[in-house]
């Protein structure tokens, strides 16, 4: 039987003086090697360099130490017995520097681990976008502690493909550097998260839901008592969360919820997506949030989901319709954003989903006739994902128009793709589709781009989303019903 933990930060556990004969000293902000968890396959043991963030001792009496691998995604971070720490590489201490007139000593601290808004690069927000980080701000418990000595982390995804076929640009074709746009995507956003809750220890290690076993990624703030859980349950249809597998036997038998609790606007094959109002559903729609939230580190929201709209992809079976992502979106957008937050569930990555989320919301900008872009920062998959949507969108454009033998400029592509022209620039800059021409600048496609697209597109022909099968009419709120924002 798997052990259960308390995340509670005190009181202060005794951490271990001596290990084999060598002292031990080991606190919050020390780095050292640590071995990596892997498969029951691989023998041989790696160890990576990692900081420790904060130190427990579990219920058997051990020390333990949670650790961020340097380097990497905060995704892998995870508590590590003593066991696990080579002890005998040099240990570095973190640094000490004196302040104050009494000359009192203290940890010279780095931002935090992860965050999106840098010390003095912060932007500054709307109404809305204050609105949306102190509902945050007031529902999340502290069921964990805090990360004492924090470290700044974020994975960019970068592409490099060469140039070669053209077409003029429009006057949007301005030099748009690719650096200053990832700063933008870490810094902007109203949904970004305050420091306080991105450096906030793992609370949950595993989940159920359905059929799968998860493991967490992120802090999410369910109650107390669940961080003391080896596995949290989630019932996969209505998402109500239960400590033990005998209260979700007991829910599932008494559950009658079969789908989310919404209006159906798209069935093709065993695809569906459901549309549902957060002021309408808050029950299901909160839980959403805290189930996204296990899986998405830089931004999501907790309780204010009155101001949303959310799209949720499921499969269906003879057993109901079974999640597998899902997309948010602002009723009223004053920036123009067409999503939020999106999330494909860890067990179905990988499988062409993200896409079908994206197209999805792009498709739903068509009807609205509006151009959209989604709500920034993104995450390090969801910026994968969106290059990779934008290129192949852009591209098979592009090809199609140079098979008419007819020109194209960025706003052309925007108003029949619904894509922001930032957006189109940058995913061009990205392929290194922009040259100068004769005083001008041209959309140049490689043959390298072009053969990347033949193969994205015949690996994504499964995954499109059909017009004719789309039943939905843009909804208008009116000043009553957005009287909350």
């Amino acid at each position: 039987m798997s052990q259960r933990f308390s995340a509670s930060p005190s009181p202060r556990p005794e951490i271990p003086t001596h290990v084999n004969g060598t002292t031990l000293d080991l606190s919050i902000g020390c780095k050292l090697f640590v071995e990596v968890k892997k498969g029951k396959k691989e023998q041989q043991k790696e160890f990576r360099k990692a900081e420790i963030l904060s130190i427990r001792t579990n219920n058997a009496g051990h020390t333990e130490y949670y650790v961020h691998f340097m380097e990497f995604n905060k995704r892998l971070d995870e508590w590590v017995g003593i066991e696990r720490l080579d002890l005998s590489r040099e240990i570095e201490r973190p640094v000490k520097k004196r302040t104050g007139k009494g000359g009192i000593r203290e940890t010279d601290t780095p931002p935090c681990i992860g965050s999106p808004m840098r010390d003095g690069s912060r932007t500054p927000t709307s109404v809305g976008q204050k609105r949306k980080i102190s509902s945050l701000e007031d529902f999340s418990n502290p069921t964990t502690p805090l990360i004492e000595q924090p470290n700044d982390d974020y994975e960019s995804v970068d592409g490099n493909v060469t140039p070669g076929n053209a077409t003029p640009l429009g006057p949007m074709a301005a030099t748009f550097s690719k650096e200053q746009e990832i700063e933008r995507l870490r810094t902007s956003g109203s949904m970004t998260q305050s420091h306080s809750e991105i450096s906030r220890v793992k609370n949950l290690e595993k989940i159920h839901f359905g059929e799968y076993d998860v493991e967490t990624w992120y802090f999410s703030p369910y109650p107390r008592e669940y961080s003391e859980a080896a596995v949290v349950y989630i019932c996969e249809f209505c998402l109500f969360h239960f400590i033990s597998e005998k209260q979700l036997r007991r829910h599932c038998l008494k559950c009658i919820v079969r789908h989310p609790p919404g209006n159906e606007i798209y069935r093709c094959d065993d695809i569906s997506f459901f549309e549902i109002d957060g002021n309408k559903q808050k029950v299901y729609c909160r839980n959403l949030c805290l189930l996204s939230k296990l899986f998405l580190d830089h931004k999501t929201l907790y309780y204010d989901v009155d101001p949303f709209l959310f799209y949720i992809m499921c499969k269906q079976d003879e057993y109901g319709c079974h999640m597998i992502g899902y997309f948010s979106k602002e009723k009223e957008s004053t920036e123009g954003y067409n999503l939020a937050c999106i999330l494909t569930l860890p067990q179905h990555q990988r499988k062409g989903f993200g896409r079908l989320l994206i197209a999805f919301s792009y498709e739903l900008s068509k009807k609205e006739g509006k151009v959209g872009s989604p709500e920034k920062p993104l995450s390090d998959l969801g910026l994968l994902s969106y290059r990779s949507y934008w290129s192949e969108v852009i591209v098979e454009l592009l090809l199609e128009t140079k098979e008419l033998n007819e020109d194209i400029a960025i706003e052309d592509i925007s108003a029949r793709t619904s894509i922001a022209t930032t957006d189109i620039i940058q995913t061009l800059q990205t392929l290194g589709a922009i040259k100068p021409y004769k005083g001008q600048q041209i959309i140049c496609l490689s043959d390298g781009v072009i053969a990347s697209y033949h193969k994205a597109k015949e690996k994504h022909k499964n995954r499109r989303i059909e017009e004719s099968c789309l039943q939905w009419t843009p909804p208008h709120f009116t000043s009553n019903q957005l009287r909350y924002i």
